[in-house]
């Protein structure tokens, strides 16, 4: 503890800067996670949910209840990919690259660039205040060239040096490793997208070439509205 209070009482101009850059560098790993967590979506149950949709009202209500979701896969992929479904398949296909390329990827990479940075600048940071904090310590060992003790006297102000590169590397070690976790998570991600645009193209085929379930729907609903406006009438 009293190495940390000498550190920023001795050495605050370094302190304070990389005890600023550790909080905002955790925050955005937080931050990042999060947005991680919003970004998924139960696939299964999204498929049941899409395909009940197609089947029953046609794609336009499919593609309502995707805009309506939280993920990005029926936000943005699905939306894009059944936005296009009347022109065929070869059109999700190019809409669906494009979301993905244009729209999901800026996304799941937001902070993900600050998160490296931060961690690369803290460990320079670190390393330049242990420098300039031994140049002085060794100017001071110079100086009292004459004094027995001096370089005894000394030794605490080269631990304290090496605080800062200690403090840089706590700094950027959890920040390298939640990156390489996030690029991980992103890898995942992609063939998850990959799985899904294909699983979505072979329900919008099977609807097309199966068109008698969503005539059947229609003509279910055509039976039951002459009662009701019978109702009403009556």
């Amino acid at each position: 503890m009293e190495a940390v209070q000498s550190f920023y009482t001795k050495e605050w101009f370094f302190a304070i800067p990389m005890t600023l850059m550790t909080f905002i560098a955790f925050a955005l790993v937080i931050w990042r996670w999060l947005l991680n967590l919003n970004s998924n979506s139960n696939l299964d149950l999204l498929l049941a949910d899409v395909q009940l949709n197609l089947k029953q009202k046609g794609p336009k209500a499919a593609l309502n209840f995707c805009r309506e979701e939280k993920g990005l896969i029926p936000s943005l992929l699905y939306v894009a990919g059944l936005e296009a479904a009347e022109q065929g398949v070869a059109a999700m296909r190019r809409s669906m690259a494009s979301a993905v390329e244009l729209e999901i990827l800026p996304r799941l990479n937001f902070l993900l660039a600050p998160i490296l940075a931060i961690a690369k600048i803290s460990t320079m940071v670190g390393l330049l205040g242990t420098v300039i904090s031994m140049i002085n310590t060794f100017n001071k060992i110079s100086s009292d060239s004459g004094n027995p003790g001096g370089v005894t006297s000394s030794a605490g102000s080269i631990g304290l040096a090496l605080f800062a590169t200690a403090l840089g590397l706590l700094t950027a070690i959890p920040l390298v490793f939640f990156h390489v976790l996030f690029k991980a998570w992103i890898v995942k991600f992609e063939t998850k997208m990959k799985v899904a645009s294909q699983k979505l193209i072979t329900l919008v085929l099977h609807v097309k070439n199966n068109p008698d379930d969503l005539d059947d729907a229609e003509e279910v609903d055509d039976d039951k509205a002459p009662k009701q406006r019978g109702a009403k009438v009556r």
